[in-house]
């Protein structure tokens, strides 16, 4: 497939909507808010969408919104834009002029680069709504850190109100070239299952052992066991990775307690790896455990879906990154990331993809070792945006022209 020739200047379109693409961007940095109810955020977005001829429908459980541009000839053919909104429960160190003024909340993830850049490409797509032969719906969606908000906003409907047939998402990534675009067919991201253990004994003196029935030994070698049950039973072509993070039991040094508690992950990149290595952690914590005269309770929380890429859609992506920027705006991911997103509730709705977008300053000779996504002092290159807001608004008019095609 050959390499898109976008109808529109979207660079140009893109450039004049920077500098408020990065006012807007600053403000929503300044007072990050964090889960499925952002109301400053949300005001915010809403007052820079203001005047443009947009349908505005709000979620009922969240203070996500949908915004609808119907374009001037319709062909029946309808995109989804999104842009997440929270931040992370983090204290920003980053010592910028525009650095967080709530404590222990940073936008650490670029949720505000997000949304910035989507309501850039929402004014640059209002300006030429002539030009679309179809519909835009821009997703403004809270709650992507853990909160399950694009959920929310399915089950309150809001992608119903006018049914798209594809979807697309970018996602800063610091530590990748300025302006490349990075993405793969097939699984970019993994679930994101929460384990939760508690293993029962029965507690007395630790001098006195044979007395009690000890679940710390016990929690230990559970620990062994499920690490094992993953390299041993799990095919390394259709892997999944687990991480037992907090271990918790005891309260003085002469005490065997009566229980520990383990919190853990699981990321799968299949549905059925997914399945068969949630009921062998349930039956080899169970067993072990019952092995020493103990009980283990096993609550399995269900995280997001894996995140799968329409190849279809990757072509389009890539097509376009070249398109705008030439061969090396383009990089094929070669292996899956173990993160989890929340825009995989929108993928299994209707097909699509995420892309990421490096956002390390041109030039730089420290890109691969900058602070990455998640850490106290992440930044960002922010006349990289431009380049998000054009491959948003060439999503839009490559997709309503002409499909998958």
């Amino acid at each position: 497939m050959d390499s898109f020739a976008p109808q529109t200047d979207w660079t140009a379109a893109s450039e004049a909507e920077l500098d408020g693409v990065v006012e807007l961007r600053r403000a929503i940095h300044r007072e990050p808010e964090i889960g499925l109810h952002c109301p400053l955020t949300t005001a915010k977005i809403k007052g820079a969408l203001a005047g443009l001829p947009l349908e505005i429908h709000d979620s009922k459980t969240t203070t996500g919104f949908v915004a609808i541009l119907r374009g001037g000839d319709s062909n029946g053919r309808t995109v989804l834009l999104r842009g997440d909104m929270d931040a992370l429960p983090m204290q920003e160190e980053t010592g910028l002029p525009f650095a967080s003024t709530i404590a222990n909340a940073m936008h650490a993830c670029g949720h505000d680069a997000h949304s910035a850049m989507l309501v850039g490409a929402a004014r640059a797509l209002c300006a030429r709504r002539d030009q679309l032969p179809g519909s835009v719906v821009f997703m403004f969606q809270p709650g992507e850190e853990g909160y399950h908000g694009a959920r929310f906003m399915i089950e309150d409907g809001l992608l119903d109100i006018k049914r798209s047939d594809g979807a697309f998402a970018l996602h800063i990534m610091p530590n990748a070239p300025a302006g490349q675009i990075v993405s793969r067919a097939g699984p970019l991201l993994a679930s994101t299952d929460a384990l939760n253990f508690t293993v029962r004994g029965k507690g007395g003196h630790a001098a006195m052992p044979h007395d009690a029935i000890d679940p710390i030994p016990v929690a230990c070698e559970i620990v062994t066991a499920l690490n094992t049950f993953v390299a041993r039973q799990i095919p390394v072509t259709d892997p999944c990775v687990l991480s037992i993070t907090r271990i918790s039991g005891g309260s003085a040094y002469n005490i065997i307690p009566d229980a520990v508690t383990m919190l853990g992950t699981l990321r799968t990149l299949s549905a059925t790896t997914r399945a068969r290595a949630r009921d062998g952690l349930q039956r080899v914590a169970e067993l072990v455990a019952m092995a020493h005269g103990c009980s283990c309770e096993v609550r399995i929380d269900d995280g997001y879906p894996v995140t799968m890429n329409d190849p279809r859609a990757i072509d389009l992506v890539r097509d376009i990154a070249i398109g705008l920027g030439g061969e090396d705006a383009w990089q094929t991911m070669p292996t899956p990331m173990m993160g989890g997103e929340d825009f995989s509730y929108v993928l299994r709705e209707m097909p699509g993809a995420m892309a990421f977008i490096g956002v390390a300053p041109a030039g730089a000779d420290d890109v691969g070792v900058r602070p990455p996504l998640h850490n106290t002092h992440m930044t960002i290159d922010e006349s990289v945006m431009a380049r998000g807001v054009a491959m948003h608004c060439a999503f839009a008019e490559r997709f309503l022209d002409a499909g998958f095609g």
